[in-house]
This record gives C-alpha cells, sequence and structure tokens, in this order.
C-alpha cells in the first residue's frame, strides 16, 4: 500500500497530465474513458519499447517517465562516447564507455520514483516476435535508416488479421540538423516507412563496379577518389577525414574524373559527406521532436485526442516552419503493398546489372540483394558454396535467365525481414 508521501508525489507529479484524462474535451476519441480506468491503464497496464536511447532516445525516455508511462523498456547496442555528452542529457563523464540503454535506464528510475525501466544492451534483431508482441507500442528514436527499415517489416509481418492484439503503433522519430520529422505507423492500415524511401537522401554507397567503370552520379566519382584511386596514389596511407589537405585532394579528383565523364554536382560539402557520412545533431530539434513522438504516444495510449495522420515535419534551417500530411501507402510496397514492382529494361542487360539498379533505386534500397524466380535460384548472396555456384548468372543477360518475354523475380536481403516482388519486362 503506498504511503502518504508517495501518494502526493504521484497526485502532484501528474497533476497537469490528470487535467486531460479526468475529462473528455471537444478531440477526444469516442472510445475514450475519462477518469481511473484510462489512468491506470496507462501508469499500470501499458507497456511501450524505445528503441534508441541516443541524442532522440533521452528526450523520450525522460518524456514517457514524465507523462505517466510506468513500464518502459529501450533497446539500444552503443556505448557512451564523450562526444555524446553535449546533447544526450543522461550521461555524465563517468558513463563514457558504458551501455547506453543501461545507463539510460538508471539515470530515469534514479529521478523518477515508481518508472521502471528496462533496458538491453544489443541488438533489435536479437529478440524474436513474441518479445515484441508484448508492447502496445514502439517508439524509434534511431539514427539508422536500416534499422528502422527492420524495425517496420517486423511490425508489419507481426500483423494477425484474426488477432487485433498484434498491430502495435509504431511512432517514428528522425532528425538532421535543424530539420526532423515524427510520424505515426499502424502497421498494414497506414502507409509504412518503406513506402517514404524516394523521400530520403540518396545513399552514398555505390556497387564497386559502377564507380570503377560506368559512373552516373556525383556520388560515384567522389567514392571513386576515396576507394579506389587514394590505395593506387598514397598506398598504405590512411585517409584523415578530418584533415582538410586529405579532403581537397578527393574533392579535385573527384572533380577531374566528373568533368571527364560529363558529370555535374560535385562540392567540397558533397565530397566531405560521402567520405564522412555526416548527420549533424541538435539538442533542439531532438527535444522538438522527442515530444512529438511522446505526444502521439500519449494520445494513442490514452485515446484523449486525436493522433496525428500521419506526418509530421519540421524545418528549422531559416526560422521555423512545420506542417504535416499524410503520406499515402505504396500499392507496390514491398513490406506493406500487394503488388509487384515492374520494371521496363533492356533485354541486353545482365543479371549483375540489374542487382546494380535494384541496389540504386530510392524506392527499393536493397542491399546485397538476392535473387530468385518460382523454379530456380538466379543469385544466393549465401551460403558460401551457393553464392558460388550462382556467381555465373551475374554475366548471363536477363533473357537467357528469365525467357524471351521477361518474367516475374523474388528479391531478398539478409539484412531486412521482407521479400519483394519485381515483374521483368524488355523493352523492345
Amino acid at each position: 500500500m503506498a504511503s502518504s508521501e508517495d501518494t502526493h508525489d504521484w497526485e502532484g507529479r501528474y497533476y497537469h497530465i490528470d487535467q486531460i484524462l479526468d475529462t473528455p474535451g471537444p478531440r477526444t476519441d469516442e472510445a475514450f474513458l475519462a477518469g481511473d480506468g484510462v489512468k491506470n491503464f496507462l501508469r499500470k497496464e501499458a507497456k511501450i519499447l524505445v528503441i534508441g536511447a541516443g541524442g532522440l532516445g533521452c528526450e523520450i525516455l525522460a518524456n514517457l517517465a514524465l507523462t505517466g508511462f510506468k513500464d518502459i523498456h529501450v533497446i539500444d547496442m552503443d556505448t557512451i562516447d564523450i562526444s555524446n555528452l553535449n546533447r544526450q542529457f543522461l550521461f555524465r563523464p563517468k558513463d563514457v564507455g558504458k551501455s547506453k540503454a543501461i545507463v539510460a535506464a538508471e539515470f530515469i528510475m534514479n529521478r523518477v520514483p515508481g518508472v521502471k525501466v528496462s533496458p538491453y544492451f544489443g541488438k533489435i534483431q536479437d529478440k524474436d516476435d513474441a518479445y515484441y508482441l508484448q508492447f502496445n507500442l514502439v517508439i524509434c528514436g534511431l539514427d539508422s535508416v536500416e534499422a528502422r527499415r527492420w524495425m517496420n517489416a517486423t511490425l508489419v509481418n507481426l500483423v494477425d488479421p484474426e488477432n487485433p492484439e498484434s498491430l502495435k503503433p509504431l511512432i517514428d522519430g528522425g532528425t538532421e540538423g535543424f530539420k526532423g520529422q515524427a510520424r505515426v505507423i499502424l502497421p498494414t492500415i497506414t502507409s509504412c516507412y518503406e513506402c517514404s524511401l524516394d523521400m530520403l537522401n540518396k545513399p552514398t554507397a555505390f556497387p564497386i563496379c559502377t564507380i570503377a567503370n560506368t559512373p552516373r552520379l556525383p556520388e560515384h566519382c567522389i567514392e571513386w577518389a576515396s576507394v579506389l584511386e587514394w590505395p593506387r596514389v598514397h598506398g598504405d596511407k590512411k585517409m584523415d577525414t578530418d584533415n582538410p589537405d586529405d579532403i581537397s585532394w578527393l574533392y579535385s579528383v573527384a572533380a577531374a574524373r566528373a568533368k571527364e565523364f560529363k558529370i555535374e554536382g560535385v562540392t567540397w560539402s558533397l565530397t566531405q559527406g560521402v567520405v564522412k557520412n555526416i548527420i549533424p545533431a541538435i539538442a533542439s530539434t531532438n527535444a522538438i521532436i522527442a515530444a512529438s513522438c511522446c505526444n502521439e504516444a500519449f494520445k494513442i495510449a490514452t485515446s484523449s485526442a486525436a493522433y496525428l495522420n500521419n506526418y509530421f515535419m519540421l524545418i528549422g534551417t531559416e526560422g521555423i516552419y512545420s506542417y504535416t500530411f499524410e503520406h499515402e501507402k505504396r500499392d507496390d510496397c514491398p513490406v506493406c503493398g500487394g503488388e509487384a514492382l515492374e520494371l521496363s529494361i533492356s533485354p541486353d542487360t545482365t543479371l549483375e546489372e540489374l542487382i546494380e539498379m535494384l541496389t540504386e533505386r530510392q524506392d527499393i534500397q536493397i542491399k546485397n540483394p538476392s535473387l530468385s524466380t518460382s523454379t530456380k535460384q538466379l543469385y544466393l548472396r549465401a551460403p558460401p558454396q551457393l553464392e558460388e555456384a550462382t556467381r555465373p548468372n551475374l554475366q548471363k543477360k536477363l533473357p537467357e535467365l528469365l525467357g524471351p518475354s521477361g518474367g516475374e523475380l523474388n528479391v531478398t536481403a539478409g539484412t531486412l525481414p521482407f521479400s519483394a516482388t519485381v515483374i521483368i519486362k524488355f523493352t523492345t
């Protein structure tokens, strides 16, 4: 039984939250049951998972605890670096080298009595479906597109039409400098993360055969300079991406190659971004996006107001500008869509060239894919024996593998728990 002191602390800490939960409002959902029922669910039953305990994750964890969520779990595979301390406020110099998830959990529990935060120091891929099914909703505060894609696909795959409890809302937040976004994803109902891949910046890692032989983008020229020309000219000397002289050398070499192939767009900033994969982090942007994510989590958990449908964008580069819109589902989304993606390509295209196309397409972005038809394996990345056995197919033209009229391909990637159906049609 709680002491009078505990009760007073409870009432004081959540006084303003209770003003929302005790009385219905004009935007209250029809399912909202004001009073003790919704407060008990929020504080005694709701179980929430936070993916990431970095810049966004620290803000999210603190917000959730102070909003009234009592059972919080957090996953992060990283350890604390001294460079994190300027914006990841749950950490101190003494914590450098320790697990972000564990330190963050301990900090929150020490500062907000009655809240339980269960940390896991490891990868999201370490957990099975049963683990994710225990949560009421999931919030991602990640700096990795691949991790978001994995989490998104996993939650979509969990949905069982016969079991409404299997649908786990996903709230995703992301920041880059003064820009940020928050979105609500209802797996299989709204557009998923995969549906909006073409909104992301173009990837800065490219197939080696493309950058060596047929560059088409300024990024290809920069990768060529850093991956191929640097070791050829400098031998074993390691490139220092923080050294302006090294960046200047890369920029001049990449610019010369771009001019040779009549490619525009090689700049100093692009060169630096490609080789350093720079993603600036600003504490104020993290705070705004984390607040938006937690606001949506609170609305979904309590039905106290209509939740976001489904995308919030913040742009703070010139003043403060924000807007919301509904991102629509893609019928040919490999995760939540039911239709195949159609590609019309030349019959002279080899399997290796097709793989390059799939890797570079903004709406697919599948790294190291394996390809098969309903009757045969065309190219498998693993195990090594099958990769070696199917490797000769890479140089074959597609009509030789699929027939003169094309056909249907199944495309999979070991890093993502989904497969895409691609229909190949040959141009005349």
